[in-house]
């Protein structure tokens, strides 16, 4: 995709996708930390892992439709003071949390299917089981590897997060002001 002729942020559709997204994974990891700690009932740790399954899908949709928004539309170029190892760890970030952001609720969604469980979706319909058959033992594994997979997504986004305050702060490129309706980004 081609660098945007609009200057150096990001459109306000694509800042809108981010940031929702962002909240909710930090949201959806708290509520699975939440659960597994041991602190709530039975009943209440259900609850708050129907709710984390329901947050999952959503952040399935929003993150399919980021990925279609930014391969159908241009985005700015990263600032011309960022060197070429950061480029690439960026870039390897990014694809990272799409692969993450996308295949942790896909992969929720198989193991619920393995175990014969539709999702409810926040009490408005229930999200049917895919047709993989019935098999709780790969199931539970995948559940493993999907608590392993949002450890590492939460890990890469603090990355994440230190990289744009240090572009801000320390190299003042305004490079967080590209995911942001204020501020200076630099060109």
């Amino acid at each position: 995709m081609e660098r945007a002729d609009r200057g150096p942020r990001y459109s306000s559709v694509a800042m809108v996708f981010h940031w929702t997204i962002a909240a909710l994974v930090i949201w959806n990891w708290r509520l699975a930390e939440a659960a597994e700690e041991g602190g709530l009932s039975r009943a209440a740790s259900q609850e708050t892992m129907g709710l984390h399954m329901a947050i999952g899908m959503t952040i399935l949709i929003l993150s399919v439709g980021r990925l279609l928004w930014r391969v159908t539309h241009k985005y700015p170029a990263m600032p011309s003071d960022i060197s070429n190892w950061e480029r690439v760890l960026g870039k390897t970030v990014h694809i990272i949390f799409y692969v993450l952001i996308i295949g942790l609720p896909l992969g929720a969604w198989i193991a619920s299917s393995m175990d014969g469980e539709g999702i409810d979706f926040f009490g408005l319909f229930t999200i049917p089981a895919l047709p993989v058959g019935q098999n709780e033992k790969l199931g539970h594994t995948i559940f493993e590897v999907h608590a392993t997979g949002g450890m590492i997504l939460i890990y890469f986004a603090g990355l994440h997060i230190l990289a744009a305050l240090k572009h801000t702060f320390w190299d003042k490129n305004g490079e967080l002001f590209r995911m942001l309706p204020f501020g200076t980004p630099k060109a």
